[in-house]
């Protein structure tokens, strides 16, 4: 029931990773890495199912040699969500990968060695329909801009960054997109402005070694939301030290917050007070838990007392609203009924999946007429 994002994005050439448009007018993409070994492909496998049913637009895998090649392609036949193959220095792990069916390959074409292996790689890409991502990363420059800079700046990453994408202009490839990944947030963020004026290709958002969930959550959501805002950013990555799963739902949580994506419940939840006539945050502990299947965009209001809950709940699709000696629940703004403690959660998780099974009516039908 909230205004469209005021944000104006970032023109961008789109490309495709799969089936999952990047860049241009698509939604910003969420992705994820697996930590898994990659040579255990029913470990990682289950990992990327997981990550999927998150809501993972796309998926990174780690293929640091030949056999990890081999296992790549035994995970790539058994998901559904786009993989990208992570690989450094043997190009011949590239070409293995395009044959096997990757969805984009992560390189530094400068990392790859010989212009003919950088041709090699290119040439497979452009024959398989592949994308590529360069990803410069602070810790990971080469060592003559390590000279040049004397540390990591802004202007390293951004150097380092169209030396590989000379590689690939002078190859007429222009189906990648880029990151300039840093642990700092203000040279991640000066590094990624300053390219986006350089060139139309997508960037891959992130804020490398971001640190455990809590820390690293409010380090991402710094700098990247200050980016987003700028209208920077086609795809992202929340970088914690943790179940990857966390990524997937902080990056959506992110873009949920500047109304740059809406995929599942968007909770509007006060931090409670002596005002509360139930307990806030054990209701919400228990409906963000019961309801992480639901991907159907949904404003849920949940407002202990009725000092700010009314205002609250006439702008969510269902609001509820501390009351005594009972709740009041609104339904697309409108009072609609009343629940008391003894069954809250269980009554109004009935009550939203009511509601998303209502929307999701309403979206097929929408789609049947079209037809």
């Amino acid at each position: 029931m909230h205004a469209p994002s005021p944000i104006k994005r970032r023109f961008s050439r789109q490309i495709h990773v799969g089936n999952v448009a990047v860049g241009g007018d698509a939604p910003i993409a969420v992705q994820s890495m697996t930590n898994t070994n990659t040579l255990d492909v029913d470990a990682t496998v289950a990992q990327i199912q997981q990550l999927e049913k998150a809501g993972a637009d796309i998926v990174r895998v780690s293929v640091p040699d030949m056999d990890a090649a081999e296992s790549f392609g035994k995970i790539k036949q058994r998901v559904d969500v786009p993989l990208v193959a992570d690989i450094h220095f043997d190009y011949k792990i590239a070409l293995r990968v395009a044959e096997l069916g990757v969805d984009c390959l992560r390189i530094n074409p400068g990392n790859i060695g010989r212009e003919d292996r950088v041709r090699a790689v290119v040439s497979a890409a452009r024959d398989n329909g592949i994308p590529i991502r360069i990803g410069v990363n602070a810790g990971s420059l080469e060592k003559d801009l390590q000279k040049k800079y004397g540390e990591p700046t802004p202007a390293a990453l951004v150097e380092s960054a169209m030396r590989h994408i000379d590689y690939l202009d002078r190859l007429d490839f222009q189906e990648f997109k880029v990151s300039v990944k840093a642990s700092d947030v203000f040279m991640a963020v000066a590094a990624y402005r300053d390219l986006a004026t350089r060139i139309e290709q997508p960037l891959h958002l992130g804020i490398t070694e971001a640190g455990g969930l809590r820390a690293g959550t409010v380090k991402s959501s710094i700098g990247l939301g200050m980016l987003l805002m700028d209208g920077i950013g086609d795809t992202i990555r929340v970088s914690l030290a943790a179940d990857p799963v966390e990524e997937i739902k902080v990056g959506f949580d992110m873009l949920k917050s500047l109304r740059l994506r809406s995929k599942g419940i968007n909770f509007i939840a006060c931090p409670s007070c002596s005002r509360q006539n139930f307990d806030v945050i054990s209701t919400m502990n228990q409906l963000e838990e019961r309801l992480e299947d639901v991907m159907t965009p949904l404003d849920v209001s949940v407002i202990g007392c009725v000092v700010n809950g009314p205002g609250e709940a006439k702008e969510t699709d269902i609001g509820l609203t501390g009351g005594s000696p009972a709740n009041l629940v609104y339904i697309d703004g409108k009072p609609a009924s009343k629940l008391r403690n003894d069954h809250l959660v269980d009554d109004l998780e009935k009550l939203i999946r009511d509601k998303v099974r209502q929307k999701q009516q309403q979206q097929d039908d929408m789609i049947a007429r079209s037809v």
